[in-house]
């Protein structure tokens, strides 16, 4: 019997339905207390208190999208990360891979979750050290794919920081990349066989036909489900002779029919090889296996035959949008005759009646999934109404390139009547099953005893892979968090800088000025007293600043002066110039222009200027 969980969250639940629905992020297969715990570091940042008022902050704020999914995409990367990891790669794996393949073949790799790049460009510095530059520019393709945009067109600059580079050997750093500024730039001849696109992992077709598959950290976010269904997919992507390299968090040992260990501690496997009937045939055919060629040829019969003979209505179109192939089923119900098979499909009735199909197909090659219609209402007559479920399903070769379409008319009108006979007989059930319930609550306590002990096993080695997990989520969600701190911290000193420079810029202007400079506040305290003043009148800035002008004892007549300053203190008008007679520090008589005008801050007169020239008349 599984474990119960705790009960979801309805509010945190809610939150996640509205990203689906508004942002197409589907955060739903991903580990709830990882989620949780970050999302609520969010929450605490813009200072709301539940996932509800953030869900209303949301909607208020949709710029708080894309920071709340830059919360979430914990972007922790770098080059060389696990260092001896990917020493083992180098020297071990990729040897293998090159071994496996001709010299002129192409080598396809796919970096999953690649977040901005470094582990891409990781990758492309291993193969090329191993093939040499130019056999790397003719054989091999790098895809790097993540959901966040914002990662992926800094991956795509491939413009790094010094930083950022520290994990690269010094030789390496030289050879592969270039200075750029401040920063270090990846070698734009070998940057174009890295190719960068956003892809789900959970909803978008694999890149097929790899030979090797780099997802590391990755897994280890999403439960149970979604992790077997990604590593099917991965299966899928590999090549027999392919390799899948994952984080240190992520064992797969529930996964042995899909992959198997090439080196578990470095968390690298190899991939199960499945060898269809189909494929021995043709291996066997190529070979001059005459029965093989007759079964071959039985076999391409037989699936024609499958075709025409399905019993649901289907059509095949081509990428041009003509008609290749339709099946009985569908030329009987759609009036079809052999004459239409290569025309248009825009030219049939049956392109908008019962419903418009081009919009959708071309939805089916631009999302690159099946889109489904159901309940379509197909009238034949008045008391012939079937009930269609169509669905556009795209063909891809194994490229990933679109070939063409099938669509497929499933006749649902049993299965409408059916589903309101079901809902009459549902409360006939509910009783029987009532009854039956207590009998099988005894059946389930007996076989709960006996399998407590083999679930007390299981239940302990999930706990510690889910804790070896947690850890690890932690870790890069710490590293995260310290990364975010420094750059602020580089902000601050950098703008200590600027105001050092400006401060010392001030302060020149001030000593360089010939004429003294005194600045009062409205209380007529001392606020500024420059170098000029010091030698006129003996008192140092020290000595001077923060008192009370009027108290000061120096050969400056400042009681001459209190009209000049009250009127420009009043703010009564914006100049007023005086000529005094004055002792300088020396003891010599000397005549003063002394210039008083306001202090205006923010409109508002907040003290004197008092700006004094030994005059030479």
């Amino acid at each position: 019997m599984n474990k119960p969980t705790p009960e979801q969250d309805p509010e945190f639940e809610a939150l996640l339905q509205y990203l689906k629905r508004n942002r197409g992020f589907d955060f739903t297969g991903y580990k709830r207390p990882s989620l949780m715990r970050l999302m609520r570091k969010r929450i605490q940042r813009v200072g709301v208190e539940s996932f509800n008022d953030y869900l209303d902050y949301l909607q208020v704020h949709p710029g708080e999208l894309n920071i709340l999914f830059d919360t979430l995409l914990l972007n922790v990367t770098n080059f060389f990360r696990d260092a001896t990891a990917w020493e083992v790669l180098a020297t071990e794996i990729i040897p293998r891979i090159l071994e496996a393949k001709p010299n002129n073949e192409p080598i396809r790799v796919w970096s999953a979750g690649c977040a901005s790049g470094e582990e891409a460009y990781t990758i492309a510095i291993i193969l090329a050290e191993a093939l040499g530059a130019e056999a790397f520019r003719n054989r091999v393709k790098i895809y790097a794919t993540d959901l966040d945009e914002e990662a992926l067109v800094q991956g795509r600059q491939a413009t790094y920081t010094a930083k950022a580079l520290e994990t690269v050997p010094q030789e390496l750093r030289k050879k592969y990349f270039e200075a750029s500024g401040n920063n270090y730039t990846f070698r734009t001849d070998l940057r174009r066989c890295v190719i960068f696109g956003r892809h789900d992992l959970v909803h978008d077709a694999p890149i097929s036909r790899l030979d090797l598959l780099v997802c590391r950290n990755t897994l280890m976010y999403f439960n149970a489900d979604i992790q077997a269904r990604i590593l099917a997919r991965f299966h899928f992507a590999l090549s027999d002779t392919g390799f899948l390299f994952v984080g240190k968090a992520e064992m797969l040992l529930t996964h042995a029919n899909l992959f198997q260990p090439a080196n578990l501690k470095y968390r690298i496997f190899s991939r199960v090889p499945r060898i269809s009937l189909r494929d021995r045939l043709l291996i066997m055919a190529e070979s001059g296996n005459t029965e093989a060629s007759t079964q071959l040829v039985g076999n391409m019969r037989l699936k024609d035959e499958a075709f025409e003979s399905l019993p649901v209505a289907q059509i095949v179109v081509d990428l041009q949008g003509n008609i290749v192939l339709a099946n009985r089923q569908a030329r009987v119900l759609f009036n079809l005759s052999t004459q239409d098979l290569g025309r248009p499909l825009q030219d049939l009735e049956l392109s908008y009646r019962p419903v418009e199909l081009r919009s959708r197909i071309q939805q089916a090659y631009t999302e690159r999934r099946t889109v489904t219609i159901s309940e379509i209402e197909l009238i034949r007559s008045e008391e012939n109404i079937l009930y269609l479920e169509i669905q556009v399903v795209p063909l891809l070769d194994n490229s990933a390139d679109a070939l063409g379409v099938t669509i497929v008319f499933q006749d649902i009108t049993r299965y409408n009547e059916l589903e309101r006979e079901l809902q009459r007989s549902t409360q006939e059930l509910e009783t029987a099953y009532e009854e039956l319930q207590s009998t099988n609550e005894e059946l389930e306590t007996t076989n709960e005893e006996l399998q407590s002990t083999n679930e007390e096993l299981e239940t302990t080695n999930e706990e510690l892979q889910s804790t070896n997990e947690e850890l690890e989520t932690m870790n890069e969600e710490l590293q995260s968090a310290n990364e975010e701190l420094q750059t602020t911290n580089d902000e601050l000193r950098q703008r200590t800088e600027e105001l050092n420079r400006v401060t010392i810029f001030m302060e020149s202007i001030l000593t360089s000025l010939r004429v003294g400079m005194i600045v009062l506040d409205n209380r007529l305290s001392v606020q500024l007293w420059n170098g000029r003043a010091e030698e006129l009148w003996g008192l140092r800035a020290e000595e001077a600043v923060e008192r009370f002008f009027f108290d000061l004892d120096i050969g400056l007549p400042v009681e001459q002066l209190r009209g000049l300053i009250r009127a420009c203190q009043t703010g009564n008008s914006e100049e007023h110039t005086t000529v005094v007679n004055a002792v300088n520090r020396r003891g010599r008589n000397i005549r003063c222009r002394v210039i008083c005008t306001s202090l205006i801050v923010e409109n508002r007169p907040e003290g004197v200027i008092l700006l004094i020239d030994e005059r030479q008349d």
